[in-house]
């Protein structure tokens, strides 16, 4: 991931996408997946050996924060940084959050994460409106690394060690 050098110029690029995948496990387990610290760990973070942990904090409730950090091998270190601003349990959840490489914010976007139940089965449906500023071409990576987040996540749900890359 190459953040590009700082630039006086200001510009915004906006990009808005939806994703869905349905997971064989009922609502309370994805939402459990979702909105538990140890839970998401499982799934919402960097590959082990490659990334190394600096800080991690949850707290699920409208006004509540999450934020994820942490250094890549390179030096580099990036953090997600998210306000909740509805939360259904077991349906919706809909937050704010910024992307920085090392200081410098990359990203704002909105995500809306929605459980929908098909059984004993779960549909989570994802879309994402984002605002990629000052020179950086998100060029489709979020999409592309929200939907292997949805894959680690369906993973985790099956017991397997999932974590992938979330660089931005």
């Amino acid at each position: 991931m190459q953040a590009p050098a700082p630039s006086p110029v200001r510009s915004v690029v906006h990009a808005t996408f939806d994703l869905e995948r349905t997971y064989d496990a009922p609502v309370p387990q994805v939402w459990k997946a979702l909105t538990d610290a140890e839970a998401k760990q499982k799934w919402f973070g960097g590959t082990p050996g490659r990334w190394d942990l600096i800080e991690r904090r949850m707290d699920v409730r409208v006004g509540g924060r999450e934020i994820l950090k942490g250094r890549w091998e390179g030096g580099r270190v990036s953090t997600f940084d998210a306000i909740y601003h509805d939360v259904v349990p077991n349906e919706r959840l809909v937050y704010a959050y910024q992307m920085f490489l090392d200081e410098r914010k990359i990203s704002v976007s909105l995500a809306t994460l929605q459980l929908v139940a098909q059984g004993a089965r779960t549909t989570l449906k994802v879309t994402e409106q984002g605002a990629f500023l000052d020179g950086y071409d998100d060029a489709g990576s979020r999409k592309q690394g929200t939907g292997l987040l949805l894959d680690a996540l369906g993973a985790a749900l099956r017991g397997l060690t999932a974590a992938v890359d979330c660089r931005g």
